[in-house]
């Protein structure tokens, strides 16, 4: 596992309070693994829900998205220099099936199913646990 300063912030442009990845956990091929840990900090549970704090499931799947820019950028070699960067450009199949709350651990898990002249397709899945918390089929414009 390599933590968020290692290769996470090398790849994403993103920042907190935006920044969906905690950690890069592995790459085989095209599968790759990322953690995001949830915590009760984080500015979106001041608001949804007060009383029943629930991490938005467009937040999940930013954290999918981020994870897949990750696995995309790993792909194309980005420990070796210049990783480019991954443009979200769709979301398909997105289906929610538990709740994601704080002291959650979210796996977040995808393969690269297309890589064509800079057009990809990454089935994902966010898990908590061995359970699905969500999934979605995310496409993305790769620019290196």
């Amino acid at each position: 596992m390599v933590d968020i300063e290692g290769i996470v912030k090398r790849v994403l442009p993103h920042r907190y309070p935006f920044l969906m990845v905690d950690a890069f956990v592995s790459q085989d091929g095209d599968r790759f693994e990322c953690i995001k840990n949830v915590s009760f900090n984080e500015p979106q549970f001041e608001g949804h829900f007060p009383g029943e704090a629930v991490m938005p499931g467009v937040l999940v799947v930013e954290a999918l998205a981020q994870a897949a820019a990750i696995g995309l950028a790993v792909r194309e070699g980005a420990a070796a220099g210049d990783p480019g960067i991954g443009y979200l450009t769709g979301i398909e199949r997105a289906r929610f099936r538990r709740k994601v709350v704080p002291g959650d651990q979210l796996r977040l898990t995808g393969t690269i199913t297309r890589f064509r002249r800079g057009l990809c397709t990454v089935d994902t899945v966010a898990l908590v646990g061995e359970q699905v918390a969500a999934e979605a089929t995310l496409s993305f414009l790769y620019a290196s």
